[in-house]
């Protein structure tokens, strides 16, 4: 069970060293590591929402879970101590709202506030930060030294859904799953998914245990791994080796075999389609058609696979409980949908699991000394500094393998880039941009539906080191955690701060900062190549 979080009013504090957007698994992930490990290093938490989670918050559809195991989902510092590996999302959001409880990140999280805009001055050396108090519509001001975007990389407010023809004309109920309604009852209802992702294969089968019956209705099949939901190795591994030390081998061999088979995916992609389709076919009932439902037209690892635990989805298609239909939507009727092939479903509950809209570092806008910052014309710099922003780091994962591995490796990269800074009296860093004409491409390279209409909105990566976003864990474990944290393009300055003026907006926005005495890393007494 996890602990309630401490809402405690804290003396108010209108500058801080670090301040961090979002309150997520990747900002609660961040701000756990820098209480942990740099004391005297204060920071804060801004988030819009009204409770910490991030996605594990604010999906409520039925069957919500993790498709990546939580030994790998997790945090470094934190052992995942449950038998179930893959598991659902009120045990991750529990998960990750204890963490903040150990390590004293509650007080410092401010709910509610959500930021739309952040200038640097160089002159004063520090952010200000603007947000607006979600409940009233009141504006507030921060300054920090240093910004850290861990936002994640969708909109929050909406999902993304075709414009479906008809859909004025259905009687019953059309929904999202990004915004499951409470009051919705599926009870002995027909229910139509569309969709062919992740969501999508969540839902068929948890919604079939209650339903009449479940259509899964996809333009185009998708990869569909059944994995055990239970780790035996890793819960032989806790037994005997203990929580940590079983936790950390389970990571390690879990990464392995991700990376492993990410790897042969994409060197022998033949090789994997017929292994998959062979562990569904044993799932399956005898002459069950695997094509056209099962047989994408992309080769494994163009997109993210599905993962279904304890193959659950084959077991509803088995039961009877739910069926599969490959086909496209030509226009909803009041009773369903009728199909471009010529068919029709009728339905009373249709779920539109049909994508996310993404996003890039909240919707924030960015200013450097007055000038507007347009994030589609920077460059990426080891997958966490944005060229031409000074004092800014962003968080965002793998979409190949557990998306926590890599921002666990970014939070250790910033808290090695701030103590060395603090060794040197440095006060400010920036990326300077690559050289004009270096090839470039962008930031999410991969053929999902999502990440092709977002191309536009992020910035973009290089071709080489250090401006690729790498895709495998041990590229990025020496690039962050070993490899010196200077290199040609990032530039340091040693300008002292202006001290912050007094506020009164600011100081009425309420706030703990961290300050440690905890850990053993920080300030002057790193040495120096940390």
């Amino acid at each position: 069970m996890a602990a309630p979080a401490d809402r405690t009013p804290a003396p108010a504090v209108p500058h801080v060293d670090t301040l961090v957007v979002g309150a997520g698994l990747s900002g609660i992930g961040v701000a756990c590591q820098l209480g942990r490990t740099l004391p005297g290093h204060s920071y804060l938490v801004l988030e819009g929402r009204e409770a910490s989670g991030g996605t594990w918050d604010l999906f409520r559809y039925p069957g919500v879970r993790s498709d990546s195991d939580l030994h790998t989902l997790g945090y470094a510092f934190k052992p995942w101590t449950k038998d179930r590996a893959i598991a659902d999302g009120a045990d991750i959001l529990g998960y990750i709202r204890e963490a903040a409880h150990e390590n004293g990140v509650d007080p410092h999280i401010r709910y509610g506030h959500r930021v739309v805009r952040a200038e640097w001055s160089s002159d004063d050396v520090r952010w200000t930060v603007h947000a607006v108090r979600t409940a009233t519509g009141e504006p507030v001001r921060f300054t920090s030294r240093f910004l850290f975007s861990a936002t994640g990389y969708y909109r929050y407010d909406e999902g993304h859904t075709p414009a479906f023809a008809g859909t004025d004309r259905y009687r019953g109920a059309l929904v999202h799953p990004q915004h499951w309604p409470r009051e919705l009852d599926h009870t002995d209802k027909r229910v139509v998914v569309i969709g062919s992702g992740a969501t999508a294969v969540t839902l068929v089968p948890a919604l079939a245990r209650r339903a009449a019956h479940v259509t899964l209705l996809q333009r185009s099949p998708t990869y569909v791994l059944p994995l055990p939901s239970r780790d035996p190795v890793a819960n032989v591994l806790r037994r005997t080796l203990g929580e940590r030390a079983g936790y950390a081998l389970t990571r390690r061999k879990n990464v392995a075999l991700q990376t492993f088979l990410y790897r042969t995916s994409r060197r022998h992609p033949a090789f994997v389609r017929t292994a998959i389709r062979l562990l569904q076919r044993r799932l399956l009932p005898r002459g069950f058609a695997l094509d056209p439902h099962f047989r994408p037209s992309y080769d494994p690892w163009d997109q993210r696979l599905c993962v279904v635990p304890d193959g659950d989805l084959f077991r509803a298609l088995s039961s009877g409980r739910a069926s599969v239909v490959t086909d496209q939507v030509e226009t909803f009727t009041p009773y369903g949908v009728t199909l471009r092939s010529g068919g029709r479903i009728d339905a009373d509950v249709v779920v539109t699991a049909t994508g996310l809209d993404l996003l890039a570092f909240g919707g924030i806008e960015l200013a450097v000394d007055g000038r507007e910052i347009d994030v589609t014309k920077a460059t990426a710099y080891k997958g966490m500094l944005l060229s031409g922003v000074p004092n800014f780091a962003f968080a965002l994962g793998y979409t190949t393998i557990s998306w926590t591995l890599r921002v666990g490796l970014v939070g250790e990269h910033y808290r090695r880039l701030l103590a060395h800074m603090a060794a040197r009296g440095h006060t400010a860093f920036e990326v300077d941009p690559p050289a004009a004409g270096e090839p470039d491409r962008p930031l999410f390279d991969f053929a999902a539906g999502y990440a092709r209409r977002a191309a536009g909105l992020f910035p973009r990566q290089g071709t080489g080191r250090p401006w690729r976003m790498n895709v495998a864990y041990r590229d990025d474990e020496r690039l962050l955690r070993h490899d010196p944290v200077a290199d040609a393009p990032l530039r340091f300055t040693s300008r002292p701060a202006a001290r912050p003026a007094p506020d009164g907006t600011a100081r009425q926005s309420g706030g703990a900062v961290r300050r440690t005495g905890r850990g053993t890393r920080g300030g002057a007494a790193v040495p120096p190549g940390a």
